[in-house]
């Protein structure tokens, strides 16, 4: 199978990849958007076509953002630098947008909410997209930047959209405020996923959220810190899946807070005993084993001989 590599620099190429990663992308969206992945997304409390809807929303909003970025000429370093200004902007005009249709109006206290949502990829996206692959670092994925496979950057912006979609809805919850208006929206907008349609399955599905989030920050991030792999959200065949790629987490280790930390140094510490913790109680494990069956067969024997005896005797 060949494999079709991103081009690597402001060209006509460059051009075409984008156009046909967008066309592509469409065409999965309009498919299916069912979550398979076994995991809770603010998503999954609308009904499948408002969710394609809205992904589709966000897609649309990101070709004018890359238009918009290309028309003003920024540079690589400045784009990287306004990361998350752009990316809050963007999802303050894709609210708007899509909450606009239903007469919401998204508090300033909330927006405040995801004010950190920008992330490493996003940067990674945009300039794939705008400059191509060799103005990526070397040593952040695992293969040579000059030879980024397309499918890489699908990935990315596959996780991007519903990444993006996740966190509208999320907005949507916490402007809504409790499970009664959140129901009665939901059902009066006719947007609402069945599985939800009660104030009690709503209820559950935000406290699974709420712990699920919590497990991820505290435990499943750190893992995946350490291992040195990220979670990303992709558009299957099936629907929505998750998968894990490699990136390197070197420079991140200064913004983990203290609890995380310990959690990171427990985890290097048991990659460091366990293995001789096993190798140790696998040895005695051994020797009581060899013992024991000596022990039993000399008792055995004891007895044989007792037997032979009496029997003589």
């Amino acid at each position: 199978m060949i494999i079709k590599y991103w081009p690597n620099r402001q060209s006509i190429n460059l051009n075409n990849a984008v156009v046909d990663l967008f066309i592509e992308t469409e065409k999965k969206l309009i498919l299916k958007t069912d979550n398979q992945s076994q995991q809770y997304l603010y998503l999954d409390i609308l009904n499948n076509i408002t969710k394609t809807k809205l992904l589709q929303l966000i897609l649309s909003e990101f070709k004018e953002l890359i238009l918009d970025i290309i028309e003003v000429n920024l540079n690589a370093r400045i784009l990287i630098k306004l990361n998350k200004k752009i990316v809050e902007i963007f999802i303050q005009r894709v609210s708007k947008n899509f909450f606009t249709k239903f007469n919401i109006r998204i508090s300033n206290s909330h927006k405040n909410r995801f004010k950190h949502i920008s992330s490493n990829f996003t940067n990674y996206l945009l300039i794939y997209l705008i400059f191509g692959s060799s103005y990526i670092e070397d040593d952040i994925f695992l293969f040579e930047t000059l030879y980024t496979p397309y499918n890489h950057v699908k990935v990315l912006l596959e996780n991007f959209i519903i990444h993006i979609g996740n966190l509208v809805i999320k907005q949507l919850i916490y402007n809504l405020n409790n499970c009664i208006n959140i129901k009665k929206f939901l059902k009066k907008q006719n947007i609402c996923n069945k599985l939800y349609a009660s104030n009690r399955s709503i209820i559950l599905f935000l406290n699974n959220l709420k712990w699920q989030n919590f497990v991820q920050s505290y435990i499943y991030d750190i893992k995946s810190f350490y291992n040195e792999r990220h979670k990303v959200w992709i558009i299957s065949s099936e629907g929505i899946n998750s998968k894990y790629i490699y990136l390197s987490q070197g420079e991140k280790i200064q913004s983990l807070n203290q609890i995380k930390i310990i959690f990171l140094f427990w985890l290097e510490l048991k990659d460091l005993l366990i293995p001789k913790a096993e190798k140790f109680f696998i040895q005695i494990a051994k020797y009581f084993l060899y013992c024991s069956i000596n022990l039993l067969s000399n008792l055995i024997l004891i007895l044989l001989r007792i037997i032979v005896f009496y029997l003589n005797k």
